[in-house]
């Protein structure tokens, strides 16, 4: 689940169904960050977290937007990527027990 999404597929983005809806906010279990996400501004990882909680997987294709969907409810891991004001590009990852997020660069991963 790399695949970045260009603008117009941003404007097909899958629903949640109210199975998935129902699991929201996610839970995000202990917070990690990698090293190389310390030049990122804190504000900027606050709300990509926020939006990572509710459903809003960021800058995603259609197809890892509907893997995401999923496993809100098959209890699978999770990835959303975004990018900071700077225009840095970072992934948030939750485990699929929910135990722990991390916060790290692509190249980190």
């Amino acid at each position: 689940m790399t695949h970045e999404t260009t603008e117009n597929q941003r404007h097909d983005r899958p629903t949640l169904t109210e199975a998935e809806r129902q699991r929201l906010p996610l839970e995000l279990g202990f917070l990690c960050k990698t090293p190389g996400t310390e030049c990122i501004d804190g504000l900027d990882i606050l709300k990509a977290l926020g939006r990572h909680a509710m459903g809003d997987w960021g800058d995603l294709c259609r197809e890892d937007w509907k893997l995401n969907n999923s496993a809100l409810t098959e209890d699978d891991r999770i990835l959303s990527s975004y990018c900071s004001r700077e225009g840095m590009k970072f992934w948030i990852i939750t485990e699929c027990d929910r135990s722990v997020t991390t916060i790290l660069l692509p190249d980190e991963y």
